[in-house]
């Protein structure tokens, strides 16, 4: 089946990222499906694909992801009806719980219960959305309205419908899951799916996990892509952000990107990476990344042999690849490779 192309833009570093509107331009003109954001602690998701979608005509808009806690979820509703409206019909709404460091410790709020999180808050945002009743939610999480013998209420909270009249009552919704009962639930109630790590070779790692997914549903994998003569050097940059997640991206025993790790059968590489990266030995962690790993989940080479290996994403539950284009002539490589 071939694949589906986005352009992932990520959130902003330091600075805004230079000519913005023109990479997005090229890549509508190149073929690209969607143009994707996301969020951390600095820039916001959604800002940019309103300027974006107000230089481009037909390239998808999504957020890869925005986080729950950043907003209510008829907060992040009306942003997406208003994307929606403003751009055409063209927004694809990401959405993830994030991390406990990034949700307790920049937006001051509980981590618990993500799974429960989630599924409150797609449900009030699809209420919204198909505007046939007010907005009402019986809680625990989102109670709407808020009660009336709750902590500080005024006791004068009702139900509503947004003044608005969605374009779509259908806005697709992407979920970014890497646990089993996360991506399950995806599965069961999302349009869409963002994986963290995936790899054609071990789809067994998330089979069951999708099986009910629906006919229409689209699996959009961030895809670390390389184009290059030096095999090792390509390597590096994806052992880099390997040990970064597998090692520093949560404590020693709470890491949802080292348990995935582990999931993919490389649990030894795992409890190592960590072991090194926590005790400050970052090079170390990085050279304990195992090549094999990395030819899993990500594709580098020479074009020629990343498009004989883009043969078995083309045959997976993949439905699309994210790409982080640094320059011009990546933009057109990935589109060559991928799209042609």
């Amino acid at each position: 089946m071939a694949l589906k192309l986005g352009l992932m833009q990520g959130y902003w570093g330091a600075r805004p990222p230079a000519d913005l509107i023109g990479v997005a331009q090229r890549a509508e003109a190149l073929g690209y499906w969607g143009f994707f954001t996301a969020e951390a602690y600095g820039s916001d998701a959604l800002t940019p694909l309103a300027w974006v979608g107000a230089h481009t005509t037909k390239i998808k808009l999504g957020t890869a992801i925005v986080q729950l806690s950043a907003r209510t979820p008829t907060a992040t509703a009306m942003h997406a009806l208003t994307l929606d409206h403003l751009t055409g019909g063209r927004l694809v709404l990401g959405l993830g719980v994030s991390g406990p460091q990034v949700v307790e410790g920049w937006y001051g709020q509980p981590f618990a219960k993500p799974l429960a999180r989630t599924r409150e808050y797609i449900s009030i945002i699809r209420q919204v959305l198909a505007r046939e009743t007010p907005v009402a939610n019986p809680g625990p999480h989102y109670p709407i309205p808020y009660p009336e013998d709750g902590p500080g209420s005024w006791g004068l909270g009702k139900p509503l419908k947004p003044i608005t009249h969605p374009l779509r009552a259908d806005i697709p919704i992407f979920l970014g899951a890497e646990g089993p009962k996360n991506v399950a639930m995806a599965a069961e109630i999302c349009d869409g799916w963002y994986p963290l790590y995936y790899s054609p070779q071990r789809e067994e790692v998330y089979a069951e996990a999708i099986a009910g997914r629906g006919d229409d549903f689209e699996i959009m994998y961030p895809m670390q892509m390389h184009v290059t003569d030096d095999l090792e050097a390509g390597r590096l940059e994806v052992k880099q952000n390997l040990a970064l997640y597998v090692g520093g991206m949560g404590a020693r025993d709470r890491n949802f990107h080292n348990e995935l790790v582990v999931r993919l059968g490389y649990a030894d590489a795992a409890k190592q990476i960590q072991d090194l990266y926590l005790d400050g030995k970052k090079a170390e962690a990085v050279a304990a990344v195992p090549d094999e790993l990395v030819d899993d989940i990500a594709l580098v080479g020479t074009k020629d042999s990343i498009k004989q290996r883009l043969a078995a994403w083309e045959d997976s539950a993949v439905t699309g690849l994210l790409v982080w284009p640094k320059s011009e002539a990546d933009l057109n490589t990935y589109a060559e490779l991928v799209l042609e």
